[in-house]
């Protein structure tokens, strides 16, 4: 008896032989093709891999610095600092005087408590979120349908472990 001609040699369903299809990075400004080693890949290599973790926590200092708690924590950390170069003019060094005009270490423009950070791993800009949709996520379309194909590609990757309906690659009995 001989193989049977529908069966593959696949260790997955939905997965072809050469394991999981081409992709794009998900990381904004590299976008690279590649061809990832588990079905779950988002980025295509280590370094974008570690740049999108320095993202997410430049991202989550952005969110904290919005909060009241992270306010008042910055405002003490603003008060030990001017504490620490006060005790340093005291003790004779010289120290550079600032201008009144000139922005201070730590202190923000009060436009960038308004603005929002963009929700794909890579892009740092800031947006302010239009008054028709409040709860705008993304800088641009193009980095929503970058993200969303991300996780579209997820959740039918997670339905189909789950042994879910396939919309491909069906073995027959």
């Amino acid at each position: 008896m001989g193989p049977v001609a529908h069966h593959d040699s696949r260790s997955h369903p939905g997965q072809g032989c050469c394991g999981p299809r081409h992709r794009r990075c998900l990381l904004k400004g590299c976008e690279q093709w590649f061809q990832p080693r588990s079905p779950q890949a988002r980025y295509c290599s280590g370094a974008c891999r570690v740049a999108a973790r320095r993202w997410r926590r430049w991202r989550a200092g952005q969110k904290w610095r919005k909060t009241e708690l992270g306010r008042q924590c910055r405002r003490q950390q603003s008060c030990r600092y001017r504490e620490r170069v006060r005790q340093r003019r005291e003790a004779g060094q010289a120290v550079v005087e600032e201008s009144a005009d000139e922005p201070r270490e730590g202190q923000r423009p009060a436009d960038v408590l308004k603005k929002s950070p963009c929700s794909r791993p890579g892009c740092y800009e800031l947006f302010e979120p239009s008054r028709r949709s409040p709860g705008q996520r993304f800088c641009s379309c193009l980095c929503r349908k970058a993200l969303r194909r991300v996780l579209q590609r997820e959740a039918i990757w997670g339905t189909r472990r789950k042994g879910g309906p396939r919309s491909r690659c069906r073995i027959p009995p």
